[in-house]
C-alpha cells in the first residue's frame, strides 16, 4: 500500500467500497479520501452483482465523502455530480459519444464504460458518509460474457493509459465538481443534457414485464421519467434495461 496524502493505492482488495466504508467507520477517512485498487477480487456492482475487473488495467477507486462538507442535500444530487465528473473525464479522453446512463452508468454509443456504486452511513437521520465507488474500464479488452457490451478507453481510442495516473486525475476531478457549488437545478440540468437515449424510444422491463416507451428526463428526486401513452415515473432499481 502506496499513500500520497488523500490518495492511496492499495496492491489487492476485495472491495474499494468495503475498505472504504470500514476506513470511515474506524475514523481514518476523512472527505476527500480515495482508494485505488491495482487488483479487485469483489467487486461491487449495481443490484448485488459483482464487477469483476482485470488486474492493474482499469480504474477501481473509491471516495469517502461528507455530504455536509460538499454542500450536497440529496443522494441523487451526489450521484450526478459524481457522473458529471466521470462523464467530463471520458468525454475528454474518449471523445464526444460519451452519455450518463440512468441511474449511475457511463456508455460510449451502446457500450458501458464504466459505473458509480454509492454506499451510505447514516447515524440516526444524520448523513454522515458516503462512499463513491467508481469504475472506469481503461486497458482491458477482454471481458467475461456477462459483460458483453463492455468497452473500455483502450478499445475505444486504441492508445494504452497509465491507470493510477487517470485515477489520481479522476479523484482530483470529482472534488473539483463537489467543491464547485452548482444549484441542484444546474447540476440537474447538467445531467439531463448527457442523458444516454433521451427523446429515444427504448425498451424496459419490470417485475418481468416488457414494454416500449421514450426517456423523457430524470427528476429532481432522480426518478426516471418516460412517456408512452402515458407518462411514467421509476425509481432507481425499479426497472431494468435491455439494450
Amino acid at each position: 500500500m502506496t499513500s500520497a496524502g488523500f490518495f492511496t493505492i492499495l496492491d489487492t482488495v476485495d472491495s474499494t467500497n468495503n475498505y472504504a466504508m470500514q476506513q470511515a467507520q474506524d475514523g481514518l477517512a476523512n472527505h476527500g479520501s480515495a482508494w485505488f485498487a491495482i487488483e479487485q477480487t469483489s467487486g461491487k456492482g449495481q443490484r448485488g452483482k459483482k464487477w469483476a475487473t482485470e488486474k492493474g488495467k482499469n480504474i477501481a477507486m473509491s471516495l469517502v465523502l461528507a455530504p455536509g462538507k460538499a454542500k450536497i442535500t440529496t443522494q441523487f444530487q451526489l450521484s450526478a455530480v459524481a457522473a458529471l465528473a466521470c462523464f467530463e473525464f471520458l468525454k475528454h479522453y474518449g471523445g464526444d459519444e460519451m452519455k450518463i446512463k440512468w441511474p449511475n452508468d457511463l456508455f460510449w454509443r451502446d457500450r458501458k464504460a464504466g459505473g458509480i456504486l454509492i454506499e451510505n452511513k447514516f447515524q440516526g437521520k444524520a448523513w454522515k458518509w458516503a462512499v463513491v465507488g467508481i469504475g472506469i474500464n481503461i486497458n482491458q479488452q477482454v471481458f467475461n460474457k456477462e459483460l458483453s457490451n463492455a468497452v473500455s478507453l483502450k478499445q475505444i481510442t486504441g492508445k494504452n493509459f497509465d491507470t493510477i495516473a487517470l485515477g489520481k486525475e479522476l479523484h482530483e476531478l470529482v472534488m473539483k465538481k463537489l467543491a464547485e457549488g452548482r444549484t441542484s437545478g444546474e447540476i440537474l440540468q447538467q445531467y439531463n443534457e448527457r442523458l444516454y437515449k433521451i427523446n429515444e424510444l427504448v425498451t424496459l422491463r419490470k417485475n418481468g414485464v416488457k414494454f416500449d416507451t421514450h426517456i423523457k428526463e430524470v427528476s429532481a428526486q432522480g426518478r426516471l421519467i418516460t412517456i408512452d401513452a402515458i407518462e411514467r415515473e421509476f425509481d432507481f432499481g425499479e426497472v431494468e434495461w435491455l439494450l
